[in-house]
């Protein structure tokens, strides 16, 4: 009878947590078929950096698994080349991701909709697995409590961030793990979760981290039996929290080192003991569907639970069954939490250091955490509230909706009828929780009901508010430029880049899998902007992308293919699938050697090898110049040695200039247009005719942009990739001798500033003949891989050096004829090695610094772990 009866009570835990997975995981796979994501219809989950970025680095992961192992440490689809370990800490580690290798090309969507709905229903199985453990909650209640978890506001806002989703699954793991610590001593569960939440994802563990020094506090205070006891579990608690970073080590050392050439370079080291904006408006979030596309970059946190769990929260701090002491600490903590939610110091803390751009307030996971963990404690069969502490609890909860609901105006997000329907289910979650009655049957149904319809409601009126990229936008993009850099690589398998006029997202090169020029990382080395804005091109923090080439850059750069979509005529005009990007004019300089329906392939046959022998005054080049044209020149003439080079671009006056409804004026590089009529038009106008065959390339400053004025070129509207913070320069015509040039430029404002607005021509018979001048001394290939490259050069003349496209790292180790040699930085970007007067054998292989080092540290725990355990093995046998 006992052994039936335990094997009943087994079948009762798997079906809960069953249901724990179960609940969310088809809550949002209905939710989704419902919204028609592929596989389903024609949309897809792709929104805002999920399809901007995170949807190419899932798609570099399949290739360089599948098809090119050399690019997991170095990829040069990664701007114009970098190391790629910080990218897969930050973004590809989660062991899920290999799902993903089962959706090849278009069908990527599909494994982007799998990975959500899992690690939804891993949430909810994670959470009801703790509450299995460590309190009395069971069936549909403790499924319950899981969905809430699963489906909380900050699941639902940073769904799109699908790798800090991971966090939400291994958090009661780890809190489990620290659990049992507390409880017996045994650390190995601890160690094992947070060593792999460490590895996954050490953005969201570093925040795990501080949360589990607080979590540790009310344990220990909450298990305090005397002050020895009480240090011995301190020094536990450090020392397998240690150990974890020491097992982990493997992948921290070295995304150290990338952090530091990166976002850490971004730290803010000055702060303000201020509240970032008034308390109370946090209680908004607590309601369903307080959650829109204008809080991603700047709105309060995701607070959102469900009634009952805020409930349960706060009857937690009346719960005389709890011992004072444990419910004093979580009150500190408590309020030390909201504090984090709203003071810039305990913000910036929780975000090591830098303020988010976009999605603040990333660690409320854990507050979401800790209160449905409170009420969970609470909320059992066996509670029984008093009148006082119903009137507490009512009265709080009646004063904070009562806030929001006099000061809605205030709270774009909201909606009247959301809230009154937020309100209503507050008043069944009151009735439910307060019940006496909590044995019958139809309670914990009742109590799954109404908890999981509300966060139900929660996740579609809130994921309703977002727009979604259909799949036809991404697949049929996607295909066609795969379909371009196949034909080049099958016809040119030797190193080069490949430029492009059109975009979908800055990561296109990773998603197709060839070396370009464009990148959305937050682990951009901040000398990868710093280059683009020195030579004319669009850069950011944490982007570039080089839609605004020159024929000299273009060479320098080794762009030796450009694809430009076609203009579409009849019915088909304005459907293009490849949107445009930017204006190059300069392609008729180039060869065209393929086309099919939507573009044309060019082949730049001035692009210079990824290495050649060139001038040892690129070594002291000080290239000090905020103008990109003379920047150009500058490092081309270093590269030549010829002081010549220098005047390569030439300024030039306009024909003719008119103005329209703006005040005359007699200089234009610097003007400011004022509008005269406010309600009426203003443009400016001017024309220029070429009077050779060059060139010609407008300099924009950042103010002479597209959300100031437009731009429209020889009637065609001048595209142009619309965020920059430097100067750039805009190809305005090529070939296009005795042609008149007529460019417009209409305000959108009442004025505008021509910063920086110039007219250049290039000496193209100067350009040619330095290109001329580099490609006679090449780098030879006779190997190369994504991290390796090997070949010879012979070098002619003294004071040479091997100048390389290849951006600097202290990861690149070069050797010159079987030698280890020294390698210089170029410009602040680039590898350049000496050389020898004769022929050379030169290698540059790449392995990730601290690497190494870190492995050793990881393998040494381990084997120091595995040992100590064997010893306690055999002793006890």
């Amino acid at each position: 009878m006992q052994k039936k009866k335990q094997r009943r009570a087994l079948t009762r835990r798997q079906l809960t947590l069953l249901g724990a997975f179960l609940t969310p995981f088809l809550l949002m796979t209905i939710y989704f078929i419902y919204r028609q994501m592929a596989p389903f219809g024609s949309n897809s989950l792709l929104t805002v950096d999920l399809g901007q970025q995170y949807i190419d680095f899932f798609a570099y992961l399949r290739r360089a698994i599948l098809h090119d192992p050399s690019s997991i440490v170095y990829s040069f689809a990664n701007g114009l080349g970098g190391e790629m370990l910080g990218t897969w800490a930050y973004y590809l580690l989660s062991p899920l991701n290999w799902l993903l290798l089962l959706c090849p090309g278009a069908s990527l969507t599909t494994g982007v909709f799998l990975l959500t709905v899992i690690k939804y229903g891993l949430a909810g199985l994670a959470f009801a697995w703790l509450l299995d453990k460590t309190t009395r909650q069971t069936g549909f209640k403790a499924v319950t409590f899981a969905t809430a978890y699963a489906l909380m506001g900050w699941s639902i806002a940073n769904q799109l961030n699908i790798m800090w989703l991971d966090a939400a699954y291994l958090l009661p793991l780890i809190f489990y793990g620290l659990y049992l610590l507390m409880h017996t001593g045994k650390w190995r569960t601890y160690v094992v979760w947070l060593t792999l939440m460490l590895i996954i994802n050490y953005y969201m563990a570093y925040m795990i981290c501080l949360f589990m020094i607080l979590a540790f506090i009310w344990l220990a205070v909450d298990r305090f039996t005397n002050w020895r006891h009480f240090w011995g579990q301190t020094v536990k608690f450090a020392a397998t929290s240690a150990v974890s970073g020491l097992l982990a080590a493997g992948v921290l050392l070295p995304t150290w080192w990338s952090l530091a050439q990166s976002k850490a370079q971004y730290t803010v080291t000055t702060f303000k003991w201020k509240f970032e904006f008034f308390p109370p408006k946090m209680i908004a979030k607590f309601f369903m569907g307080a959650f829109n596309f204008d809080q991603m970059p700047n709105g309060t946190a995701n607070l959102f639970i469900g009634a009952i769990a805020l409930l349960g929260s706060l009857f937690f701090f009346g719960d005389h069954r709890i011992c004072l002491r444990s419910r004093i600490t979580a009150g500190i903590i408590t309020g030390f939490l909201a504090l984090s939610l709203c003071v810039q110091p305990l913000d910036l803390l929780w975000h090591a250091g830098q303020f988010p751009v976009w999605y603040p307030y990333r660690f409320s996971f854990v507050v979401s955490f800790w209160l449905i963990w409170l009420a969970a404690q609470t909320l059992t069969d066996d509670f029984e509230p008093g009148w006082l502490a119903i009137a507490v609890v009512t009265i709080i909860i009646a004063l904070g909706a009562a806030y929001v609901a006099l000061n809605l105006k205030s709270f774009k997000f909201l909606q009247l009828n959301l809230v009154l329907l937020g309100i209503f289910f507050v008043v069944l979650a009151l009735g439910l929780t307060t019940l006496p009655v909590k044995h019958h049957w139809i309670y914990p149904l009742a109590f799954f009901v109404i908890g999981v319809t509300e966060v139900s409601a929660n996740a579609f009126v809130s994921l309703n508010n977002i727009s979604y990229v259909s799949q036809g936008e991404y697949g049929n993009y996607t295909n066609e430029l795969q379909r371009l850099v196949n034909r080049v690589q099958k016809r040119d398998d030797g190193a080069y880049r490949i430029g492009k006029t059109f975009l979908r997202t800055k990561g296109d090169a990773f998603q197709t899998g060839y070396a370009g020029g464009g990148v959305f990382s937050s682990v951009l080395p901040k000398a990868t902007p710093a280059f683009y804005g020195h030579i004319g091109s669009p850069d950011g923090d944490g982007f570039v992308e080089y839609s605004n080439g020159t024929l000299v850059t273009d060479s320098l750069l080794n762009m030796k293919y450009y694809f430009q979509q076609k203009q579409l005529s009849g019915a088909l005009s304005g459907t293009s699938m490849l949107p445009a990007s930017t204006n190059k004019a300069d392609l008729a300089s180039y060869q065209a050697v393929g086309q099919d329906q939507w573009a044309t392939t060019y082949r730049n046959q001035y692009a210079l090898p990824m290495g050649y022998a060139a001038s040892s005054q690129i070594l002291t080049l000080k290239n000090k110049t905020a103008d990109p044209a003379q920047y150009q020149a500058n490092w081309l003439a270093v590269l030549t040695g010829k002081a010549t080079d220098r005047s390569l671009y030439t300024a030039k006056n306009f024909d003719q200039v008119t103005f329209q409804n703006i005040a005359q004026q007699t200089k234009i590089t610097g003007a400011v247009l004022q509008r005269k009529n406010l309600l009426k038009p203003a443009k400016i106008t001017l024309t220029f005719t070429p009077t050779t065959n060059d060139a010609y390339y407008l300099t924009f400053g950042s103010t002479v942009n597209p959300d100031n004025a437009t731009f429209i070129l020889n009637g065609k509207t001048l595209d142009q990739y619309k965020t920059y913070r430097n100067t750039i320069m805009v190809s305005a015509a090529d070939h296009a001798k005795g042609k008149q040039q007529k460019l417009t430029i209409q305000l959108k404002k009442g004025s505008l500033w021509l910063e920086n607005f110039t007219l250049y021509q290039l000496n193209t018979a100067k350009f040619q003949q330095a290109v001329t001048q580099l490609k006679q001394q090449p780098w030879q290939l006779t190997k190369h891989s994504s991290r390796y490259f090997s070949g010879t050069i012979t070098n002619r003349h003294a004071n040479q050096v091997l100048n390389t496209s290849i951006p600097y790292s202290t990861g690149w180790h070069a050797t010159v004829n079987g030698k280890s040699a020294k390698t210089y930085k170029t410009v602040g970007m680039f590898t350049a090695i000496k050389l020898p007067q004769g022929k050379s054998t030169v290698t540059l292989s790449y392995w990730p610094p601290l690497l190494n080092a870190g492995l050793l540290i990881s393998g040494l725990t381990l084997i120091g772990l595995t040992g100590g355990w064997w010893v306690i093995h055999r002793r006890r046998s």
